[in-house]
């Protein structure tokens, strides 16, 4: 056997919010190859994840294949706009679900995982966040501010994170994000600025590679996955064309699993992927392979 084995290390995984996206399979793929799991989720969705927990609502989703519990060491607030707590607007600060949540900046993670866990307390970062406020505008319609702040929101928050987190974590570490085929060919309906924000996460994800490559040893890479229809996507408008489409044109023409882009994440965090960094690693059923439409698949798929 060559198992991913992620026992004695300890991964953060930063934009879960709830048991129906990619975050949650990332992190649920860590905990099943043995690390001990964190997550960091945006304030205004905190108390919700925290309720829903509570309330035994995740029951189902919890269930790991040995028979036990998925189980998070800390779920920490994090804003990711904000690099520190002096950046925060005093109309955020005052936000009825910020003011109770101490210091919610990248920088404010940073310290609390260090007061929590000891000076170098991480092995593994995953950075699954994005956000653009106008994501359902096309890009002649968008504003400057709804551009930069996709470009804030999901992209530099990525070299802020490892700006801040790097230093912290364990020699060999692993940083690594989603991503999506937007940022190289055009996909009507995915506006807001967001496919430049996955450009710049990608171009990003090579230079950051080299840099914290040669100052700490650790590896920086990206997964460009498939359209998934969970509820945080809901927010594009199309989700539901875009994984039909997907699926039909695709080599492997199967909707796209959370679990795939989990295990993937699990492997390229693992020291089997020592060798691996730079990378945009495409988890899509092949889509990204293919250069036109092609009619939709037959049900009667029996070889003739």
């Amino acid at each position: 056997m060559l198992p991913i084995d992620l026992t004695g290390k300890r991964a953060l995984v930063a934009g879960v919010a709830d048991d129906n996206g990619f975050g949650w399979a990332i992190a649920k793929a860590f905990a099943e190859a043995g690390a001990s799991v964190c997550v960091a989720t945006w304030p205004p969705a905190l108390n919700i994840f925290l309720t829903l927990f509570e309330r035994g609502k995740l029951e189902e989703s919890r269930a790991m294949p040995d028979g036990s519990k998925l189980t998070f060491e800390r779920i920490y607030p994090l804003d990711a706009m904000f690099d520190a707590f002096d950046d925060v607007p005093e109309e955020v600060r005052e936000n009825k679900r910020y003011k109770d949540l101490g210091d919610y900046s990248i920088s404010g993670v940073a310290n609390r995982l260090v007061a929590d866990f000891g000076d170098q307390p991480l092995d593994i970062v995953f950075h699954s966040l994005a956000n653009g406020p106008e994501v359902k505008k096309p890009l002649l319609e968008v504003s400057r501010a709804g551009y930069l702040a996709a470009s804030s929101a999901s992209a530099y928050s990525l070299v802020s994170m490892v700006q801040r987190l790097g230093p912290l974590m364990r020699r060999g570490g692993a940083f690594c994000s989603l991503t999506y085929m937007a940022s190289e060919k055009a996909v009507p309906g995915y506006g807001g600025g967001m496919s430049s924000a996955k450009a710049q996460l990608e171009s990003d994800t090579r230079l950051l590679a080299y840099e914290a490559g040669r100052q700490w040893g650790h590896r920086v890479n990206t997964i460009s996955a498939g359209p998934y229809a969970s509820r945080a996507a809901s927010a594009i408008g199309i989700i539901e064309n875009m994984v039909k489409y997907c699926t039909a044109n695709s080599p492997i023409p199967e909707e796209l699993s959370a679990r795939e882009v989990g295990t993937t994440a699990a492997f390229l965090c693992s020291p089997l992927a020592s060798g691996i960094t730079g990378s945009t690693v495409y988890v899509d059923k092949g889509y990204h392979a293919m250069g036109m439409a092609v009619a939709p698949p037959s049900e009667d798929r029996t070889p003739r």
